[in-house]
C-alpha cells in the first residue's frame, strides 16, 4: 500500500464525515424556504449530533446484542464504503477498493443491519419499518445494479477509481448519455435516502415512515451513529453523481493547492445539488407504497436504454 493512498483513505474519510451534515440541513434549509419559513440554520445537524453523543444511550427491555452491535457495524461499512468514492481526489486504487460491485454490498451490509436493529427492539413500529424497508429494497436493488451497470458499461470499466479518472479526462460525456445517467442516478440518491416521494425523513407518521421507524427506539451515541451514516451514504450518492456527470475540480495530483481547490468546488456542487434536492422534494406529494415501482422503472428504463446504445453503438 502506498503512502499516497493511505493520505487518500485519511482525507477522503475527513471530508466526508466533515461536510456530509452540512448538506443533510441544507436540504432542510431549501425546504423551508419553499414553505414561507426561516427554517433551522445550516449548521443544525452539526449540533444534532454533538448534542446525541453527549447523551445516555438507553436499550428497550427486549433488544439483544444486535442494538449495541448493529448502529457499530452500519457506521463501518459506509465509512468503508466511503474509501470507494473519491470526493476531491483520485488516486491509484489499492486492492479490491474502488470497485462498484464491493461497493453496492457494503451499502446492503448497513441496510440489512438497519433493519435488524428496527427489528430488535420488538416495537411495532421497528418492525412495520423494517418490513416496509425490505420490500422497498427487493424492487428497487435491481433497479441499482442496472443503474450501475450502466455506468460499467459507459466507462468500461467496474472501478470507480478509473470511471472518475475518465470522467476527468474527458471532461464531460456525451449529451444523451449524460442526460440519462444523470436521471437514473438522481433517482437512485432520492431512493437510498429515503425521501420524498419514496419516504419521508423528517415524520414519525405509522402510515408513512418507513426509514424513521427502524431508528425510533435509539438514542444517544447509537441514534447519532445511525444519523451520520445516513447523511454519509447521501454525500457518497451525491459524489458519484456530481464527480461523474459534472467532474470539473477533482483533483488528481498530490498538492495542497489542487485539494484546497477540489474541496470548495466539491463543495459548491453539493450544495447546488442539495439545492435541486430541497426543490424536488418540495414539489413532490410522498407516493402510495404501491406506485413506488413506477418511479423505479423511469431508472430501470434508462439505464437499459444507456446499456443497449452503448453494445450496439
Amino acid at each position: 500500500m502506498s503512502a499516497d493512498f493511505v493520505l487518500y483513505c485519511i482525507l477522503n474519510t475527513a471530508v466526508v464525515v466533515l461536510i456530509s451534515p452540512l448538506f443533510v440541513s441544507l436540504v432542510k434549509k431549501v425546504k423551508a424556504w419553499t414553505q414561507g419559513r426561516q427554517g433551522p440554520s445550516v449548521f443544525q445537524t452539526y449540533y444534532t449530533l454533538a448534542k446525541l453523543l453527549r447523551k445516555e444511550t438507553i436499550y428497550s427491555p427486549h433488544a439483544s446484542w444486535v442494538s449495541r452491535v448493529a448502529p457499530v457495524a452500519c457506521m463501518a461499512a459506509i465509512l468503508t464504503a466511503s474509501l470507494f468514492v473519491p470526493l476531491v481526489w483520485v488516486t491509484e486504487p489499492y486492492g479490491g477498493i474502488g470497485n462498484i460491485i464491493l461497493f453496492l454490498y457494503l451499502l446492503v451490509v448497513a441496510r440489512f443491519f438497519m433493519a435488524l436493529l428496527g427489528l430488535d427492539a420488538g416495537s411495532a413500529f421497528g418492525g412495520m419499518g423494517s418490513s416496509r424497508e425490505m420490500s422497498v429494497s427487493a424492487v428497487i436493488e435491481p433497479t441499482t445494479i442496472v443503474v450501475f451497470a450502466a455506468l460499467a458499461f459507459v466507462f468500461k470499466t467496474l472501478n470507480i477509481f478509473d470511471m472518475m479518472a475518465a470522467a476527468v479526462s474527458a471532461g464531460t460525456l456525451k449529451t444523451p448519455i449524460l442526460i440519462l445517467l444523470a436521471i437514473s442516478l438522481f433517482i437512485i440518491l432520492i431512493v437510498e435516502t429515503s425521501r420524498i416521494p419514496v419516504d419521508n425523513p423528517e415524520t414519525h407518521l405509522e402510515l408513512t415512515m418507513i426509514h424513521e421507524g427502524m431508528i425510533l427506539e435509539q438514542s444517544g451515541k447509537n441514534l447519532a451513529l445511525m444519523e451520520l451514516s445516513a447523511a454519509i451514504k447521501q454525500t457518497l450518492l451525491m459524489a458519484l453523481l456530481i464527480n461523474l456527470i459534472v467532474p470539473w475540480g477533482i483533483a488528481t495530483t498530490l498538492s495542497a493547492a489542487a485539494i484546497l481547490a477540489a474541496l470548495v468546488i466539491f463543495l459548491v456542487k453539493g450544495c447546488v445539488l442539495s439545492l435541486v434536492i430541497g426543490t424536488f422534494e418540495s414539489s413532490m406529494a410522498k407516493m402510495r407504497f404501491f406506485r413506488l415501482p413506477g418511479l423505479f422503472m423511469m431508472a430501470f428504463f434508462f439505464s437499459t436504454l444507456i446499456v443497449i446504445i452503448e453494445v450496439f453503438a
